[in-house]
């Protein structure tokens, strides 16, 4: 009779602690899946045509600056966020189509920022106006900014070299403190060049001397450069920005200057086969977590004037070093942690 009992009781409390087994993995995955709809980020990040992102991160906000759709506006798009979601739109007091001006510029608008920061802790902006490139200074991300010069003219005259268009500045920083300044693009949709030079300390000076032509295979504008196990990764767009031959490619090379040697899995991002994403390029990229993401522009309407919009995705390396094709997934997984 007590064997019965006991084999009873066993079964039941075996009974039980197989419902309760269940009920927690379902409340895990539930859990989870809902965790996954809260955090992620959607493309496009932020609402509304802005194109040519570049992000700062400070006090744990993200600061993305970005030209404004159509074709640049007197001044910039800024906007900030706490977790790469909701964005709240901000305005700065620098560049302004008025306040960068000389006698050789273009109907050019405000296009193309790149914003980092110093070795000193004060942050750079380099952006276009006018066909020229324009350095600014502030303390703070949100300003006030101010030339960085202290005569108020362009950091790269638009006649610099006459063949070749002076825009889509964008500077790098390497590991021994040695900032670098890349640029250039072509006329007429082609014949890109890409332009480097060291610069001093203040961020703005230059030997011209030193300038550089190290165009690499397939670039047209757009240069981004990034340092990953001491190999240098100069990332660009080649095509035109109006249509679906935009695309972002890579090199890479032992130094800042190359030599360069086109990237495997080239292009590594592209108009998609059924063009939901189309003409992707003009990028940034920045890490988080120990993930890299790509934060680029894609188009959203050409067909009567020129509209794009912001996106992320994730980028990823192969144990050689190489750059994966980026697939667009609509967004990514959010990288905020609580």
């Amino acid at each position: 009779m007590k064997n019965r009992i006991y084999i009873g009781i066993e079964r039941i409390l075996s009974l039980a602690f197989f419902l309760i087994l269940i009920q927690a993995c379902k409340q895990k995955v539930d859990s989870t899946t809902s965790t996954a709809e809260k955090v992620q980020i959607s493309n496009p990040v932020i609402k509304g045509y802005f194109a040519d992102p570049t992000m700062v991160k400070h006090n744990g906000k993200y600061y993305v600056y970005a030209t404004i759709d159509p074709w640049g506006g007197d001044e910039l798009a800024i906007f900030e966020s706490s977790d790469f979601i909701n964005w709240e739109p901000k305005k700065i007091n620098w560049p302004t189509l008025e306040a960068c001006q000389t006698t050789i510029s273009t109907s050019s608008r405000v296009w193309a920022p790149c914003v980092i920061k110093g070795n000193n802790g004060k942050f750079y902006m380099y952006v276009s106006v006018g066909s020229e490139i324009w350095a600014g200074v502030s303390d703070a991300p949100l300003g006030p900014w101010k030339n960085a010069k202290a005569d108020n003219t362009p950091l790269i005259k638009g006649d610099m070299f006459p063949e070749y268009h002076m825009i889509d500045a964008e500077a790098f920083i390497d590991d021994d403190g040695q900032a670098y300044l890349y640029w250039g693009s072509g006329l007429n949709w082609k014949n890109g060049h890409c332009f480097i030079v060291p610069l001093n300390e203040d961020m703005i000076s230059f030997d011209e001397n030193a300038i550089k032509d190290i165009t690499p295979p397939h670039y047209f504008e757009a240069p981004f450069m990034m340092k990953k196990n001491n190999k240098y990764y100069l990332m660009y767009s080649e095509g035109k920005c109006i249509d679906e031959t935009y695309m972002v490619r890579y090199a890479v090379g032992d130094t800042p200057y190359g030599p360069w040697t086109e990237g495997v899995n080239d292009p590594i991002l592209s108009t998609s086969k059924d063009t939901t994403t189309l003409g992707p390029g003009h990028h940034t990229v920045f890490t988080e977590n120990n993930q890299d993401y790509i934060l680029y522009h894609r188009i959203k309407d050409n067909n009567n004037t020129l509209l794009r919009e912001i996106a992320i995705d994730s980028l990823n390396f192969d144990t050689e070093g190489n750059i994966l094709k980026v697939i667009p997934k609509g967004g990514v997984t959010s990288f905020i942690t609580n």
